[in-house]
């Protein structure tokens, strides 16, 4: 499927390999009506460092199907953090495509939360082209939506370039939630990494499809692709698809996956010093979902997002 944004008389089926786990078209609220896109531009020029966060809205009302439009250019040695919140009311498609841009030795950190309403679906395709030296810091946190599908093609046309995916899914009820991410290295020394944890509850199901590729001219690459999982519920599902593809042969890339409920044994013994159950498997699952949380860089950020995850996570834990 190509990253354009989607046309709903021509919808992907999971019969399409990178569509296999997501059901599109039957997740789609019925008579839609059109609804005025956002579009949403931000440009930094060379050399400019931009100390105060950016922070946007989308969002969507009951019975609408929105196309919203965010391009992000920054120009050579442009820094700047961004937060894009995704929120809603009611049984909406929001239908997104970003594109960024980074120039040489350019530093952009996204910050995206998702928040949709429980009866929204929201399909986010986003194109990421990065230069010589330039940095992407991403981070995801999904958390509302009835369908969702964070797609992501990533091209490294410079050395030295770095691409970081990080991302956390929550999702409980029935809750779908897609993530999938191509990056391609096409350019020598340079670095990617795709680090997702994901708590599934309930009847929810979430899909992580990752994949590297690496161009023969990409020498030095440095891929690395991690998704793990805890199944909080017997009916919970996990869907992993780790790819490589690799052409050079001076090159370190790795992927793994893993997915299954909370081990016991560190359970037990925080059980043994005294701490009750529930509040011991909160803290076993805190932990985990902080390492990826971690990730993100400005510490006022990541002060809110650990607070919407831990709020999440007692919610479950204590039911």
């Amino acid at each position: 499927m190509s990253i354009a944004a989607l046309q709903i008389d021509n919808l992907p089926t999971p019969k399409e390999e990178t569509w296999k786990y997501t059901n599109l078209p039957r997740a789609i609220p019925a008579d839609l009506k059109e609804a005025a896109g956002e579009d949403i531009v931000i440009h930094k020029n060379s050399g400019e460092v931009c100390e105060q966060i950016e922070d946007i809205l989308f969002t969507a009302a009951d019975g609408q199907r929105t196309a919203p439009v965010l391009k992000i250019t920054l120009e050579r040695g442009a820094q700047m953090t961004l937060i894009e919140r995704q929120q809603g009311e009611g049984a909406y498609w929001k239908n997104m495509r970003t594109e960024i841009t980074l120039a040489e030795g350019a530093i952009l950190n996204h910050i995206r939360i998702s928040d949709d309403s429980m009866q929204a679906v929201n399909t986010n395709m986003v194109s990421v082209s990065v230069e010589r030296d330039s940095v992407y810091n991403g981070f995801s946190l999904n958390i509302g939506g009835k369908l969702t599908r964070h797609e992501i093609d990533a091209v490294m046309n410079g050395q030295n370039a770095e691409l970081h995916f990080n991302g956390v899914n929550l999702l409980n009820g029935t809750q779908h939630g897609d993530t999938t991410i191509l990056v391609k290295h096409m350019a020598p020394h340079c670095n990617s990494n795709q680090f997702y944890r994901n708590l599934i509850d309930e009847s929810a199901k979430c899909v992580f499809q990752g994949k590297v590729y690496v161009d023969q001219i990409a020498q030095k690459t440095d891929g690395y692709q991690l998704s793990n999982t805890l199944l909080l519920s017997e009916k919970a599902e996990m869907d992993t698809k780790p790819e490589l593809e690799i052409y050079a042969d001076d090159v370190k890339c790795s992927h793994g996956s893993t997915c299954g409920q909370l081990d016991e044994e560190p359970l037990f013994y925080l059980r043994q010093r005294g701490i009750p159950e529930t509040e011991a498997r909160l803290l076993l699952v805190q932990a985990f979902v902080d390492e990826v949380v971690d990730k993100i860089v400005n510490e006022d950020i990541k002060e809110q997002i650990l607070q919407r995850t831990n709020a999440w996570l007692m919610a479950a834990l204590k039911k």
